[in-house]
């Protein structure tokens, strides 16, 4: 009996490339293997050109072949070694050109930090619940402030970079710098002491506010500053703290509980220094300001002495118009005088002719008359002379006002350096530059005062 030959291919059956088919295990693969953290030991690990890492990834029973492309390869905080213990964040996927399984990292940390971060999330929390980040807590960096602390490591890069900044953006701000460990097993309680020193002697020191710092680092490095310890004595710390820890996507929780947080310790440096460094680059408008407000006030002042001259007479000025009054008045006074007399005398002489005609008796009359003529002119005679001594006298008392007859008897008219008359002692300073006007020169003196 014979049988019909057996066929592999049946009717209706579709067949997939390989393509395809790797392409279907490559989805169903990536959709239920969802990206997560893998740990294992790193080995057969290459470096190609391109930038990209290339290695295997594992245990005491298994491996995976890993690839970490270039961009996230150039944000690994260490080098990846052979023999490293790591745990790594990866996608599974399957590669295609030799259908190999394999894991796409997205990126690594060595060994254990994962159970640390878990710690660091705890704390954080706790911390946080009691209020030790709150905002309300914050306080204002001081816009000028006249001295600054510094918590950080007199040996580290960081200390460099912050007296650097503040050289040139701050020169005369007062410096103190409270030394500590900021990397190790006892660096997290010595940064704690070290800021807990700097809160007591703040005010004997000078100190307005404070910097807390390291340079960049691995998350282990910088773990000193996720301490408890610190956090707490940052939060209790009586002067604002600036946190610059690490670069700018490091985060601890320093950063938390300080009142300011810094990208850098360079950039702590720059914020501590703002209000100074915009006061120093604004110095030469003020001073340009300055300087025209006061040429400003000067003209001003001269203009206005200008006119105080034109309206003030010199006392011998005074002195000569004065005099030239007196000599006008004096002239009118001796015209008036003889107007007087000789309207007097024209009087009488009309008078004595108007008796001669109408009495007999006229040489008797006449003899009466010549008397009273006589006595008239005595009399005249008497009152200028009276006269002109009072007008004497008068211009005795006048010259005795003279401020040069004044000097001229040994008296002296004293001034300061503003040609202010000084009228009393304590008006006069200590070591202050007096001038001393006398009748014929002028001396140049210092007060002393015992």
């Amino acid at each position: 009996m014979s049988r019909a030959p057996i066929h592999a291919e049946r009717v209706g059956t579709r067949v997939s490339s390989v393509s395809d088919f790797v392409l279907q295990l490559r989805s169903l693969i990536e959709a239920n293997c969802p990206l997560g953290w893998i740990g294992g030991e790193v080995s057969n690990l290459v470096r190609a050109t391109s930038g990209h890492l290339y290695f295997t990834l594992k245990d005491e029973r298994a491996q995976l072949r890993c690839a970490m492309w270039r961009n996230k390869a150039a944000l690994l905080p260490f080098q990846l070694n052979e023999g490293m213990q790591v745990e790594v964040r990866a996608q599974a996927t399957i590669y295609e050109a030799r259908g190999d399984l394999q894991l796409s990292i997205e990126s690594v940390r060595k060994a254990g930090l994962g159970n640390l971060f878990e710690a660091f999330l705890r704390l954080k929390a706790r911390l946080e619940a009691e209020g030790l980040f709150e905002a309300t807590r914050k306080r204002a960096l001081p816009p000028l402030p006249h001295g600054i602390g510094i918590v950080t490591s007199p040996a580290g890069a960081a200390l460099h970079d912050v007296l650097s900044t503040l050289r040139r953006r701050a020169p005369g701000l007062l410096i103190t710098i409270y030394p500590t460990l900021v990397q190790g097993d006892a660096a997290g309680a010595q940064i704690a002491v070290a800021i807990e020193q700097a809160s007591r002697r703040a005010a004997r020191d000078g100190c307005e506010a404070l910097i807390v710092c390291r340079g960049g680092g691995s998350i282990e490095d910088l773990w000193a500053f996720n301490h408890e310890a610190v956090a707490r004595a940052i939060a209790a710390c009586p002067i604002p703290v600036i946190s610059g820890v690490g670069h700018e996507t490091d985060t601890t929780l320093a950063d938390f509980a300080a009142d300011l947080r810094a990208p850098t310790p360079t950039a702590a440096a720059e914020l501590i220094s703002a209000g100074l460094y915009g006061l120093r680059q604004r110095l030469p408008q003020l001073q340009t300001a300055l300087a025209r407000s006061r040429e400003r006030r000067l003209q001003q002042a001269a203009q206005r002495l200008d006119e105080l001259q034109r309206r003030l007479l010199h006392p011998r000025a005074r002195l000569a118009r004065s005099h030239e009054r007196l000599t006008n008045l004096r002239l009118r006074l001796q015209q008036a005088s003889r107007n007087s007399l000789l309207h007097r005398g024209a009087r009488l002489e009309t008078q004595a002719a108007r008796l001669h005609a109408c009495l007999p008796g006229t040489a008797l009359l006449h003899a009466r008359l010549e008397r009273a003529a006589h006595n008239l002119v005595r009399n005249g005679q008497w009152r200028i002379t009276n006269t002109r001594q009072q007008l004497d006298n008068l211009a005795g008392k006048l010259a005795a006002l003279n401020p040069d007859a004044v000097l001229a008897r040994g008296y002296a008219v004293v001034r300061n350096e503003r040609g202010e008359v000084l009228r009393d002692a304590d008006v006069a300073h200590n070591g202050e530059a007096i001038n001393i006007q006398l009748a014929n020169s002028l001396l140049r003196a210092r007060v002393e005062k015992s």
